[in-house]
């Protein structure tokens, strides 16, 4: 009998371990559960945030630059109220000019002087344009090819004479189509049709001017020296 009680006593502590292991295994799993739910829910969150936050950001550089802009125009405004009538006819001026020929900056301030007015109106009439430089570069390039012979460096200098950067001077006659062999032999026949040259002279010439060796004396070949 006390062997029987013993049996069935052990039988119920071994049920109740059993039991109660499986609830801890249980609430382990469902706290696991809650953690990856509350986990997946804190990167949403997160994402949402930086989202909203990224949002904001844009709408802020977005405000500020209508505001920087209304300041420009308002300052634009008041700056063309305060101008004088020389001012005003100096920018008139500066304007007709541009739409009639190309200029440098400082070409068009020293031409607007020649015309009477100041250099501070001058260069007030020209700052205010809004005017690309390397364009007007480039368009006084083509205009000195169509009126006379030039060699690759000997355009660059006269653009530079005239008052344009090197680096637009450069740019201009890098991006014009012109065969500067084509340009040599102009020179060479307008050389002659000037003054009498012997071959060597002409070709010195011409090398002289910018020209290669080899566009020189191929020139002096096709003018018959």
């Amino acid at each position: 009998m006390k062997k029987i009680l013993m049996v069935l006593l052990t039988f119920m502590v071994m049920t109740v371990l059993v039991a109660c292991t499986e609830g801890v295994e249980t609430d382990n799993d469902a706290n696991k559960e809650d953690k990856v739910e509350n986990t997946t829910e804190s990167d949403q969150s997160t994402e949402e945030v930086a989202i909203e936050e990224e949002k904001e950001e844009v709408d802020k550089e977005e405000e500020e630059a209508k505001v920087e802009e209304d300041k420009k125009e308002e300052e634009k405004v008041e700056e063309e109220n305060n101008e004088t009538m020389e001012q005003q006819q100096a920018v008139k001026m500066a304007e007709e000019y541009l739409a009639y020929t190309a200029f440098s900056k400082t070409g068009l301030i020293e031409q607007l002087e020649y015309e009477g007015f100041s250099n501070s109106d001058a260069t007030y009439a020209v700052e205010k344009l809004n005017v690309n430089w390397t364009e007007q570069a480039t368009k006084a390039a083509q205009d000195y090819l169509d009126y006379t012979a030039f060699s690759k460096s000997g355009l660059i200098e006269q653009l530079e004479y005239e008052g344009y950067s090197n680096s637009d001077a450069t740019y201009a006659v890098e991006n014009i189509s012109v065969n500067w062999r084509e340009q040599a032999v102009k020179a060479a026949q307008d050389y002659l049709d000037y003054t009498a040259f012997s071959r060597s002279g002409l070709v010195d010439q011409l090398i002289y001017e910018g020209y290669s060796s080899e566009d020189a004396n191929y020139a002096a070949d096709e003018v018959g020296l």
